[in-house]
This record gives C-alpha cells, sequence and structure tokens, in this order.
C-alpha cells in the first residue's frame, strides 16, 4: 500500500484545462471577475460555461444597448408607416359587424 504524501512535501501540480480564448469555466469567472470585465471591453463577449455547456455571455453595457434596440416605440412606428405606403393614415379601428340583440325581462 502507498504512502500517503507527506504534509511538507512539495504540492502536485494541478491540472490545467485547455482553455479557449473567450470561454471561461464559472469557478474561474467569478474568482477573476475583474479580469473577466476587462477582456469583455478589450476581446469582446466572452462565455462561462457550467458543466461543459454554455450558459451565459457577458457583453459590454454599450453592445447591450446596442442589441437591445430603441425600447422608445420609433422602430414600430416606422414599421407602421412602411406599411401603408409611408403616408402615416393607419386606420386601427376594428370592422365590426352587425350583431343580433336580444330581449331581456326586467
Amino acid at each position: 500500500m502507498e504512502k500517503p504524501p507527506s504534509p511538507h512535501a512539495p504540492a502536485m501540480p494541478r491540472r490545467t484545462r485547455k482553455r479557449h480564448p473567450g470561454v471561461w469555466l464559472l469557478q474561474d469567472a467569478k474568482a477573476r471577475f475583474s479580469e473577466l470585465v476587462r477582456r469583455v471591453h478589450s476581446e469582446g463577449p466572452q462565455r462561462i460555461t457550467v458543466r461543459g455547456r454554455d450558459e451565459v455571455v457577458v457583453i459590454s453595457a454599450d453592445e447591450f444597448r446596442r442589441l437591445s434596440g430603441n425600447p422608445t416605440g420609433v422602430a414600430l412606428i416606422e414599421a407602421m408607416k412602411a406599411g401603408t405606403g409611408g403616408d402615416g393614415d393607419i386606420d386601427l379601428e376594428p370592422i365590426r359587424s352587425p350583431m343580433p340583440v336580444r330581449d331581456v325581462d326586467l
């Protein structure tokens, strides 16, 4: 039977996993969050994996705003105008069919 290593023996080097640029293990992202944020700005989006699967992507606030679009509704208004030939005359009133009315005894 092998003897356990002495507590004073030099530690065995930790196995390092091959890391792809822009991909972080969750525990590494948590431990080195400041570096992750710096890399988002210098290298672009950074992926974080959990158990070998992509879970989240960290992007800059500017990139998030760009991807989110304009939340003011301007894009919707422009799309609606484009659908009417650009004149802006949109009829949103629904067409209603006459419905029968029944007598009620009170």
